[in-house]
């Protein structure tokens, strides 16, 4: 994968999750506050003040998100992005650790 590949994939990983977070938000009266940082960072706030934090790894072409229980590394692979430890995909890992610390269950997928 080309940088400029990673690049857009990244780009549209990142709006789709935001778009999803949005609606899983409403849809489940989640309190989080998202903000896109520069570096493309997206910050999750939750009510408790805990944070997961997503973030893009250009040189590595991975997606990074730390949250309470630990730290994950998401590679492009088979058109999905995927946990480079357990297989898992990022959408469904987020829905998880979004769940567990906004003590709410919310199932994310791309749009």
């Amino acid at each position: 994968m080309t940088d400029s590949e990673f690049d857009d994939l990244a780009g549209g990983t990142f709006a789709a999750m935001e778009s999803a977070l949005d609606a899983a938000a409403e849809a489940a009266d989640l309190d989080i506050d998202l903000q896109m940082k520069p570096g493309g960072v997206l910050e999750l706030e939750f009510a408790d003040g805990s944070k997961i934090i997503v973030n893009r790894q250009a040189p590595m072409h991975e997606i990074w998100v730390a949250a309470k229980s630990g730290g994950f590394h998401f590679r492009y692979a088979d058109g999905r992005w995927v946990d480079t430890r357990d297989g898992g995909e990022l959408f469904a890992a987020l829905s998880r650790l979004v769940s567990a610390q906004g003590g709410v269950a919310v199932i994310l997928a791309p749009r």
